[in-house]
């Protein structure tokens, strides 16, 4: 699958989905400090997969009605970053058919895929 992780990513997180053979680019690896905007709409151009720990995108995405491709945010604050690595991987793996054109989010015991209205 085809990601694009924000900045805000632990890397652990990136290089782990990298291992699992997933294309994924990283905000802080190309431009750092971009608009939640240009980063929403770089993602719809190469059909990647969002991931983000920032809940902004939520407003672009259902408020203000801004087309996604997916989006995936984490809501894993406190754990070790393997731990939020290995949660990612394992959700990735076993839901990845559901996870395009979904709004889904990520805690500790949950995961909720919401399909979006695009």
């Amino acid at each position: 699958m085809k990601f694009l992780a924000d900045e805000n990513l632990d890397w652990q997180i990136v290089e782990r989905l990298r291992q699992d053979s997933h294309l994924v680019w990283y905000v802080a690896e190309m431009e750092r400090g971009i608009s939640d905007d240009v980063v929403l709409d770089l993602a719809n151009q190469e059909e990647a997969i969002l991931l983000t720990s920032d809940k902004d995108f939520g407003e672009l995405v259902f408020r203000l009605q801004r087309i996604a491709s997916g989006v995936i945010l984490l809501r894993l604050a406190g754990l070790l970053t393997t731990r939020k690595a290995e949660i990612v991987a394992n959700t990735i793996n076993q839901h990845n058919s559901e996870l395009i054109g979904a709004f889904t989010v990520i805690t500790p015991t949950t995961i909720r895929i919401r399909k979006l209205d695009n």
